[in-house]
């Protein structure tokens, strides 16, 4: 099949949106496997008799399986094409969601949440080949804004859907009702299949013994570029979810139900900050100026936050405008990888890509959370805007590598 680029003429809305609602769909039930257990560890740590730091434990085991698989995944999308392993991704996580509310002990939860890992590992090289392949190159930037915003509701949605059910009924009952979320969104997309058919890109080996070979696309040094840049991103967003909130409190005395609230607000306005974000990321050329400006906004208000006597009030406001700038540099960050990508090898470039970020978020808890244990709450908002610094340096370095390997092509 031909991918929506290659079309004469211009492609119907119509077409474009439901590619474009079916991934993003897809893409919240990620984003909401990934907070499905964390939101429950008071009530998992009586039940299974854990402690914080095994319940912990879990989450790494998702990540790394998840980063493992992403790698895999995106050779497999490229062979198979999308569509199968998009739904075995969606099949694993319904089945590791009721495995969950099955589970009678730790290691049994532990089981599942490999197989959570198993699921999870495949959205991103599914998603990004269904939208760079089948939508039209003026709605992409679009398109890129619908993914983030609805990765950023499916973070939001978990909590909101499992803590209500654990508190009302049970905490089984919960992640049964998650399981069955992620089975309807199976179904829905089974009988739109036809919407996200899209042909195998892997070559023959003919071709491939040519010189087009399947790990060609790993001697481009935009690919590790682009791995680098995010795993740093990675970072960045695993401080802010896990630990800014809670130094910001410390500094700044905010009342806990307040700081409790930053986080909420932030994943709220980057939601907001996608959406404008993807009006801007429609010129490729000035992907990388605006994602530098909405990161450079975003580290000046975490240099304010973290060294500025701040009124604690304003505390969960400058937690906004830190999510919408880094919510409006998000498309852009998309277009960015895009561009470095080389045809035919869409699903490889983002497996092995999209793996730092699993990779980010497996390794920052490691050193954020031991500035935490030392009270060095100052040095936790340091670190987060050295990070966004870095990021930016990241995004322009992707940019020159890019240039550099294409150059002799031109």
């Amino acid at each position: 099949m031909r991918s929506a680029t290659a079309l004469n003429g211009p492609v119907p809305l119509r077409r474009d949106a439901g590619v474009i609602g079916l991934v993003g769909l897809a893409h919240l039930v990620s984003h909401f496997s990934q907070l499905l257990l964390p939101p429950l560890f008071p009530w998992l740590k009586d039940a299974l008799h854990a402690s914080y730091i095994e319940l912990g434990f879990l989450m790494t085991i998702f990540f790394v399986v998840s980063c493992a698989v992403q790698t895999t995944s995106g050779f497999l999308v490229d062979r198979f094409g999308p569509r199968p392993v998009l739904f075995a991704g969606l099949a694993l996580v319904a089945a590791a969601a009721f495995g969950f509310a099955a589970s009678p002990n730790y290691w049994s939860m532990a089981f599942f949440t490999i197989v959570a890992g198993l699921g999870n590992g495949v959205f991103h090289p599914v998603d990004y080949t269904l939208l760079n392949r089948k939508v039209s190159a003026p709605r992409l930037g679009h398109a890129y804004s619908v993914h983030g915003l609805t990765g950023s509701l499916g973070w939001a949605a978990a909590p909101a859907l499992v803590v209500p059910l654990a508190i009302a009924f049970h905490w089984r009952v919960a992640l049964a009702v998650a399981g069955c979320v992620a089975l309807v969104v199976l179904v829905v997309l089974w009988f739109q299949r036809a919407t996200l058919d899209l042909a195998p890109t892997a070559r023959p080996a003919a071709q491939a013994s040519a010189g087009d070979d399947t790990f060609g696309f790993l001697r481009i040094p935009a690919v590790w570029m682009c791995f680098a840049f995010f795993f740093v991103y990675a970072v960045v967003l695993s401080v802010v979810q896990a630990f800014a909130p809670e130094a910001a409190r410390q500094l700044h005395q905010v009342p806990v139900a307040m700081a409790a609230a930053c986080l909420t607000v932030y994943m709220v306005c980057s939601a907001g900050g996608m959406v404008a974000g993807g009006f801007l990321a429609t010129d490729p050329a000035r992907c990388e100026r605006v994602f530098g400006a909405g990161f450079a906004v975003a580290a000046a208000i975490a240099l304010a936050v973290g060294f500025a006597p701040v009124p604690g009030v304003l505390v969960p406001v400058l937690f906004g405008a830190m999510g919408f700038a880094a919510g409006l540099a998000a498309p852009s960050r998309d277009m960015l990888v895009k561009r470095s990508t080389p045809e035919n090898a869409s699903g490889r470039v983002y497996g092995v890509v999209y793996s730092g970020l699993d990779i980010g978020q497996a390794a920052a808890p490691l050193v954020f959370g031991a500035m935490m244990d030392r009270h060095n709450w100052q040095g936790v908002w340091l670190g987060l805007v050295l990070m966004q610094t870095l990021l930016i340096a990241s995004a322009f370095n992707v940019r020159r590598v890019r240039r550099t390997a294409l150059a002799p092509a031109t």
